[in-house]
């Protein structure tokens, strides 16, 4: 209700003297009943004003409730850091320590003469046996090299034959001489002359036999060459790398630049794979000799590979503080490759 409207009905309930002196009075009951209605009106207009309207909040309220429930919070989270990790089950190892897959028996298969590859016969992932024909170099100056050597030695071999008629027949006139000597039909001077022809001849085939062993000593030279132009396995593996293409220079050594080869492929003997690990030299203590090892890879963290240790290498890094320790796989697997990363566990006793 409005103020104007409380303020008509006020006049509405004031009593007016100039009509109670020309009718002489109102009585009293309504007198009582329009003081009633002026309390209703009263107590209607007080709670529409003050009970309708939405009482304000307290500011304390709040902040009372902020300070009983931010303390909870704060304990959850340090009961959450605070919480210990899950025990993990009693086991018989002793230490711990990373390392890698290695192998033992790696090389890089390069040319041991400078040449052009004219075949390239492997890829990555080949299987190779020992001695197998990786690759070949330009031979065609090799190859006459070796058949002239050939040549020579046969040259020496044909001149000896005819050293060795010559010595004969040198032979045979000797025996003559010396027979006609001893019937006075020649002379001592004959006979000088003609031994003189012996010993002639077979000094020149002492020097032919020597001469052959020369021409052969270069054939087998000429030969060798020739073989260093064909690249083969030193060993059984499989090709992890391949650096040339047929048409590249390879030499055995960097001939500056970056036109020339130096290794045709890389060979690793899966056989020869091994673990290798760093052990912090404070506890090196711990680790003997084939002791017992459990090794698990990165790459199959649940795969669990029996292995045993090998041997302590003898040094420690002095910038890292550990010590070498090469791991036997005991067996073998194809899921095993070379540089992989692996953990390991050494066992009690």
């Amino acid at each position: 209700m409005s103020t104007e409207n409380k303020s008509q009905l006020l006049n509405e309930l004031k009593i007016d003297r100039s009509e109670d002196e020309g009718s002489g009075g109102v009585s009293m009951p309504v007198v009582v009943g329009l003081l009633v209605l002026a309390l209703l009106a009263g107590g209607a207009g007080s709670y529409y004003f003050l009970g309708s309207s939405p009482q304000p909040q307290s500011d304390d309220a709040p902040i009372a409730q902020a300070s009983e429930t931010t303390p909870k919070v704060a304990t959850v989270a340090a009961e959450q850091e605070t919480a210990p990790a899950p025990q993990a089950p009693v086991s018989d190892r002793l230490l711990n320590a990373s390392g890698y897959i290695t192998a033992r028996r790696i090389a890089t298969v390069s040319a041991e003469i400078l040449g052009l590859l004219t075949d390239v016969r492997v890829e990555e992932g080949m299987q190779v046996s020992e001695g197998q024909v990786l690759a070949t170099l330009d031979d065609a100056v090799a190859s006459v090299n070796y058949r002239f050597a050939e040549a020579q030695v046969a040259v020496q071999e044909a001149r000896r034959e005819n050293i060795v008629a010559q010595l004969a027949e040198a032979r045979r006139v000797l025996g003559r001489t010396e027979e006609l000597k001893k019937e006075d039909f020649s002379s001592e001077a004959d006979v000088t002359r003609a031994a003189a022809n012996v010993a002639s001849w077979e000094a020149q085939l002492k020097q032919s036999a020597a001469d052959i062993e020369v021409a052969k000593l270069e054939a087998a030279r000429q030969q060798e060459r020739l073989n260093d132009h064909t690249i083969r396995a030193p060993f059984g593996g499989v090709v992890t790398v391949k650096n040339a293409q047929p048409g590249e220079i390879v030499s055995p050594s960097s001939a500056g630049g970056g036109f020339t080869r130096t290794g045709i492929c890389t060979i690793v003997d899966m056989n020869s794979l091994e673990i290798e690990v760093d052990v912090n030299e404070a506890f090196i203590g711990r680790v003997f000799e084939g002791q017992k090892v459990e090794a698990n890879l990165d790459a199959y963290p649940s795969w669990t590979i029996p292995a045993s240790v090998i041997a302590i290498i003898p040094t420690a890094d002095r910038a890292k503080a550990t010590v070498r320790v090469r791991i036997r796989i005991e067996e073998k697997d194809a899921r095993i490759l070379p540089d992989m990363g692996v953990k390991v566990a050494f066992l009690k006793a």
